[in-house]
Order: structure tokens, then sequence, then C-alpha cells
């Protein structure tokens, strides 16, 4: 079994062996519906091993051992707030997310169903251009204390990829924070502020691959938060420490979905296009989350129609909704 041997961490070894994908030879022999076992085992094992320390590192299948990589500089662009003229295409407060009963340590979306994407176009009519982010609820934080008014200041993280910038990182707002950001690199954006995390970089992915990709932000208090994305064979991940909006404190809602690709744009569809979402969450427990909708928070969009939503517990409870053109 060659595919097993080039494992380096036993963990991916059990997973893969106990999809019965494996009888003779390598996964490169494998069926295709054995190759993509495969590679699901793979993209859950990579996302459960923890990283070595802070920063920005990538895994390859079928390795699940982080390697560091050089962080960058994420995009001085802000994935802005839902601004509550909500239409009727999905975003800017048009959408779903998964409520969860408690304190949320994880959330992890996926487009699990993907039939008649053939193309997108973003800001400038240019093909490919969107975001794929996975949004926190507006909460209360203490990190609103030096606001004008820190009785309307909220916090909010995202976890965004953005095409453009071939980037993967957190987004951290400080909403009606005020006209004055506190130092330590904030930046204003009208009264509120935002700052973004190390990014790690990532291929610019056509829509096309969009079944494939999969985002994964996970919070510790006290501690460090982490995001991960994989595609079919490749996985990025950056971190940062929590308390820049304390989440860990806070998190129980999130919204994913794929979006323009930052300052309120929209993705544009082809006619025909169909995406089914899913958003499960980690909370310590197995019920249900509620699928709330008009519960969006990001303020980008795209020009499909939200269909029903349903929510499941077990061992990874999720909402799951379907958005059409």
């Amino acid at each position: 079994m060659k595919t097993i041997g080039l494992l380096r961490n036993r963990t991916v070894a059990v997973l893969l062996l106990s999809t019965g994908a494996l009888a003779c030879g390598s996964a490169s022999a494998a069926e295709p519906d054995a190759q993509a076992r495969l590679q699901q085992a793979w993209r859950a094992a990579i996302e459960a091993t923890p990283l070595p320390r802070e920063g920005c590192f990538t895994a390859a299948f079928p390795s699940a051992e982080w390697h560091a990589a050089a962080c960058k500089a994420a995009p001085l662009r802000p994935y802005v707030p839902r601004d509550g003229h909500r239409g009727f295409t999905v975003g800017d407060g048009n959408d779903y997310a998964a409520v969860a009963s408690s304190l949320v340590s994880s959330g992890t979306g996926s487009f699990p169903r993907v039939s008649g994407v053939k193309s997108e176009t973003g800001y400038g009519g240019q093909a490919n251009t969107y975001s794929i982010q996975l949004n926190s609820q507006f909460f209360t934080t203490a990190v609103c204390n030096g606001a004008a008014t820190p009785s309307s200041c909220l916090g909010w993280q995202q976890f965004v990829y953005s095409t453009s910038s071939g980037a993967a990182f957190m987004q951290y707002w400080l909403i009606d924070y005020g006209p004055t950001c506190p130092a330590g690199g904030w930046m204003a954006y009208g009264g509120d502020c935002y700052r973004n995390s190390s990014a790690v970089s990532v291929p610019a992915l056509p829509i096309a691959q969009l079944a494939n990709l999969k985002l994964t932000g996970s919070a510790a208090a006290g501690g460090t938060d982490r995001f991960v994305m994989t595609t079919a064979t490749q996985a990025y991940s950056t971190s940062g420490r929590d308390s820049v909006v304390d989440l860990a404190a806070a998190w129980n809602a999130a919204e994913f979905n794929v979006v323009g690709d930052g300052g309120g744009s929209q993705a544009k569809f082809n006619k025909g296009a169909a995406i089914t979402v899913s958003v499960a969450l980690q909370d310590g427990g197995t019920a249900a989350p509620a699928c709330a909708s008009q519960s969006g928070t990001t303020g980008e969009t795209n020009n499909l129609t939200l269909g029903a939503c349903s929510a499941k517990g077990g061992a990874t409870p999720a909402i799951t909704f379907t958005e059409h053109r």
C-alpha cells in the first residue's frame, strides 16, 4: 500500500483504511469514487491536525503534515458588514445562518452539491472574481470598551478566501466604534474599524472548482484562532490571537457563502447555476442548529435566489440550504 506508506500521520492512515477504498496498489490506481473518498478522508484529517505554531502553513494530499509557508499581507480591502438594504438575491442580510444553542468552537462551510455552474463574474466584469466567507454573528466584546459609545459597538470576525488577492485570512471588525480606531493596525471604514490577520497564499481558483472548496474556522479563548481552507488535494492555514475581538467568548452563529470579493460587490453566476450550501458547527453537543433566515452579516452578495433550509443534529450538527438562478 504505497499511498499509506507515504503518509506521515497515523490518523490519516486509519481514516483512509476505513474508507475501504484501497485494496492493492496506490491511490492513483483507485476508481474515481474511491479516490474521492480518500481525498475526503484526508481533508477531514488535515483539518483536525494541530498547527505546529502560529503562522501560515500548507499541506498536500496524501500527507497530513503541515509545512511552514511564508505569510503575506492580506488585501487592504474591507469585506463589509451588511447595511440593511436586503434584496431578493443572496447576501447583505438575506442569507441563512446556523445558530447553536451554546458557544461554538468551530464552524465549517462547504458546497456538497454544485450543478450548472459554468461561469462567474465579479466587479468590473472580471471572470472568477469572488470571495468565500465564513462569518460570525455580530457580538458584544470587551474590545469595544474604548469605543465612542461602547454600548453601540459590536465585534465581528470573518474567515475569507479572496480570489483576486490569492489569499486566505481573517478579517476583524469593531462596528460603530467611532471616528478614531484603536492602535495596532486598525483601519477606519466610516464609523467602523477593521484589521486583518496574516494571509496565506492560495491560488486564484476558477468557479468550476467550487464543489471542492471548504472553509473551517476555529476559536480558542485566550489562545489562537485558526483558519483552514482545503481544495480536493491542497490545504492552507493561517492563525491569529483570539484576543483581537474575543470571538471564542461569544460565537454562537455562522453564515457561509460565495459572494463578491469585498467592498459590497456581487458575484454573478450564469443562468441555470444551482448550489447546495452546508454550514456545520461544533458546540460540544449533538442538537441541530437553527436555520435562521435574514441573518446574514456580510454586505457582499451573489445573484442567486435562496431555497429551503433544513437542519440536522448528531456528531456534526449542520444546516443545509439551496441557491439557484
